[in-house]
């Protein structure tokens, strides 16, 4: 063997030694990434965590890369390079999944976000607006009347939170009154009336913690509605479009299909109240709106919902005219569905619905 030869093999040996300390490395540091997310059992008090693991993953599939580069790659080299890839895959999903509910509740919440006077300059026309209650007063956060869905009558009901300072406090920051709920409900009483279709938009954060909304029976304005549109005779066809919290989402969604857009959230309690109440840490919120399973894909899985309305890349609020196209065309398909069923087979679906919701176990024999 020549001396050029011996030089070439002590070279070659030495780029697979390197490669081997730089691959073994590799392996240490993304053990590491993952006893630290481990530990924290992915509770991440802050959106900088899930970014920080991000970043490192990427440096260490940078590093890969460059191995994979390098010529004289074994096949154990190989399958362990390919290994690593798998477990960078696997938490980089596992870390997305953390916080994919979190983020989508910020954009249920982003100030841009399509609101309810929105669609309806978009996708109704003849809207006359319906006021009062009848018993106290009217209640702007909650919009209520007839209009035409591409020229047939529907009633429309829908809350609005408003978009500067001067309209959120005109429309109570979007929270109903006792007397917007029974406004609600009269103008569905005048829907059946007239054999209109009732199409409601929940934009909502929860029911109004105010003290006049309790003393003017908040509690039995919202179960009179759970009760009424139980039994409406027309069809319901609920969309939430934003945030839907709570009972004061329900009242307005007991709907014979309920959908849902993409970056909407639906739950019993925002995720900071969840995290006070559970870890009395309002901080722990990305971890609460996991566990609540309030993202558009969660709840149709558990069978809340019936149908999720996709969003332009980036939200709602990126391209308003595109989502309510979006929602548009989903409103048309399911409003025509809903109008080829007979009505007493219809109510009786619609009880049965909700009725079975809940009930995750089976009884056999």
């Amino acid at each position: 063997m020549t001396a050029s030869h011996r030089a070439f093999g002590v070279k070659k040996a030495a780029a697979v030694s390197d490669a081997e300390l730089a691959l073994n490395g590799a392996e240490l540091l993304l053990s590491m990434v993952e006893d630290r997310w481990a530990s924290n059992n992915g509770d991440a008090a802050k959106m900088e965590s899930q970014l920080k693991a991000r970043q490192e993953l990427e440096k260490i599939e940078e590093q890969l890369a460059k191995l994979e580069s390098l010529p004289g790659q074994n096949e154990d080299a190989r399958r362990q390079i390919q290994q690593l890839h798998s477990r960078i895959h696997g938490l980089r999903n596992e870390i997305a999944a953390k916080f994919d509910a979190w983020r989508r509740t910020e954009l249920a919440r982003h100030p841009q976000r399509p609101h309810t006077v929105d669609y309806i300059e978009r996708l109704f026309t003849d809207f006359s607006e319906i006021h009062g209650d009848r018993g106290f007063g009217d209640d702007t956060a909650m919009i209520c009347g007839m209009a035409r869905f591409h020229g047939q009558e529907v009633m429309l009901v829908g809350t609005e939170k408003g978009r500067d300072t001067k309209q959120r406090m005109y429309r109570n920051f979007g929270l109903p009154n006792p007397e917007g709920y029974r406004k609600a409900m009269r103008a569905m009483k005048i829907a059946e009336k007239f054999s209109r279709p009732v199409i409601t938009l929940v934009d909502v954060t929860g029911a109004n913690p105010g003290l006049g909304a309790e003393e003017r029976g908040q509690a039995e304005a919202i179960a009179r509605n759970l009760r009424e549109m139980a039994r409406l005779a027309v069809p319901i066809l609920a969309a939430i479009t934003g945030e839907g919290g709570s009972g004061g989402a329900l009242a307005i969604a007991v709907a014979d299909r309920v959908l849902m857009l993409e970056n909407a959230i639906y739950s019993v309690i925002s995720p900071e109240g969840c995290a006070s109440i559970m870890w009395r840490d309002a901080g722990k919120k990305e971890l609460a709106a996991q566990a609540l399973r309030i993202t558009a894909n969660d709840l149709r899985d558990l069978g809340c919902i019936d149908y999720i309305v996709a969003e332009p890349a980036g939200g709602a609020h990126t391209d308003p005219e595109a989502a309510a196209q979006l929602l548009d065309a989903a409103l048309q398909k399911h409003l025509a569905e809903l109008q080829k069923l007979p009505i007493r087979e219809l109510v009786a679906s619609r009880y049965n619905k909700f009725r079975n919701m809940a009930q995750f176990f089976r009884v056999e024999g």
